[in-house]
C-alpha cells in the first residue's frame, strides 16, 4: 500500500489562505489593430496602443509627423490600395478607416471586423467629430478611460494656447498650402485647421464655400481680399515654389507678405483627428504670436 505523506503545517495554510482569495479576472490581450487611415492611426496611438499595421508610413512620418509610429509596424502601402494579402499575414483583430474608406470594406472585412468613423463631411466642422471618434474607438479598444482623458487634455490645451495669444495677433487668419507658385488651397470651416481657429478665438479669412475642407487651386491675388489678415502656410513646399515665391511680384505685393504676417508651419496631417488638432494650435499659436 502507497504512503501518502502528511502535508506539513505551512502547506495546509497555504493552501487554505489560497482557497480564501478571490479568483483572478482574466485580462483581455489588447486588440491588434490595423489602420487604413491617418487620423484614425495617430488616434489608435494616442490611446497608448501600438497598431500591428498602417498605410503609408514613409509620408505619415514626413507629413503628419506626430505622433510617433513605431518601426515595428508593418507598412501596408498606398491608403487608396492597401496590400490585402500583407494585411491578411498580419492578422489583425480589428480594422480602423475613416469614411473616405468606406469603398474598402467588403474586401477588409474578410479579414476582420471593420470600425469606421467620420470625422469629415463637407460643411461640418470635424473637432466635434474627431471627439467623438475618439471616444468611440476608445469603447472598441477596452481605453475609455485614456479615451475620455485624451479628450480632456486636447481641449484644456487649447484653451490654454488661446490664452497665450496677445491681443495684436487676434486678427483674421488664412490657413494654406501652396501647391505651386501661383496657387494655394485654402482651409475652410470644414477644416480641422479652420475649427481650431474658432476655438482659439481667432477669424478664418477664408469665407467662402470649401470641398472637403479646401478650396483648390486658388490665384494667390485670392490672399489680398483680407488685406489685414495674418498667412499661415502649412508644409511642406514643394521645391521650385521655395525657389521661385521669394522672387515672385505677387506674392511679394501682398500685404501680409510687405508687413511680415506670414509663416510656414511645420507638415500638419490635412485630415487628421485630435492628435493634428494639438499639433496645429501648437505651431499656430506659437507663430501668430511671434509676428503679431
Amino acid at each position: 500500500m502507497a504512503i501518502i505523506p502528511f502535508p506539513n503545517r505551512r502547506r495546509v495554510l497555504a493552501l487554505g489562505m489560497a482557497a480564501m482569495l478571490p479568483p483572478i479576472a482574466a485580462r483581455a490581450a489588447p486588440l491588434r489593430v490595423a489602420a487604413i487611415d491617418w487620423g484614425m492611426l495617430e488616434t489608435v496611438i494616442a490611446l497608448g496602443i501600438e497598431p500591428v499595421a498602417a498605410t503609408e508610413l514613409i509620408q505619415f512620418r514626413k507629413l503628419a509627423v506626430e505622433p510617433e509610429v513605431p518601426r515595428s509596424v508593418t507598412d501596408l502601402g498606398l491608403r487608396g490600395t492597401p496590400n490585402y494579402e500583407l494585411l491578411h499575414v498580419v492578422s489583425p483583430d480589428l480594422v480602423a478607416i475613416s469614411s473616405f474608406y468606406e469603398y474598402q470594406r467588403p474586401m477588409l472585412e474578410r479579414i476582420a471586423p471593420v470600425f469606421a468613423q467620420t470625422v469629415y463631411a463637407p460643411g461640418v466642422p470635424p473637432y466635434p467629430l474627431a471627439e467623438a471618434a475618439t471616444l468611440a474607438l476608445g469603447e472598441k479598444l477596452g481605453r475609455q478611460a485614456e479615451a475620455k482623458r485624451y479628450v480632456d487634455e486636447t481641449s484644456v490645451e487649447i484653451t490654454r494656447l488661446r490664452a497665450t495669444l496677445p491681443a495684436d495677433s487676434r486678427r483674421p487668419v488664412f490657413v494654406i498650402s501652396l501647391g505651386d507658385s501661383r496657387h494655394f488651397r485654402a482651409f475652410g470651416r470644414d477644416s480641422m485647421f479652420g475649427d481650431v481657429l474658432l476655438r482659439l478665438s481667432l477669424e478664418n479669412a477664408w469665407a467662402d464655400e470649401t470641398s472637403y475642407s479646401a478650396a483648390a487651386p486658388v490665384g494667390l491675388e485670392a490672399l489680398a481680399r483680407v488685406p489685414d489678415a495674418s498667412i499661415l502656410v502649412v508644409s511642406p513646399l514643394p521645391a521650385d515654389v521655395g525657389r521661385a515665391l521669394p522672387e515672385n511680384a505677387l506674392w511679394n505685393a501682398l500685404p501680409a507678405v510687405r508687413e511680415g504676417r506670414v509663416a510656414l508651419l511645420e507638415p500638419i496631417n490635412h485630415f487628421g483627428c485630435l492628435p493634428s488638432a494639438r499639433r496645429f494650435a501648437w505651431l499656430a499659436t506659437a507663430a501668430l504670436a511671434g509676428h503679431g
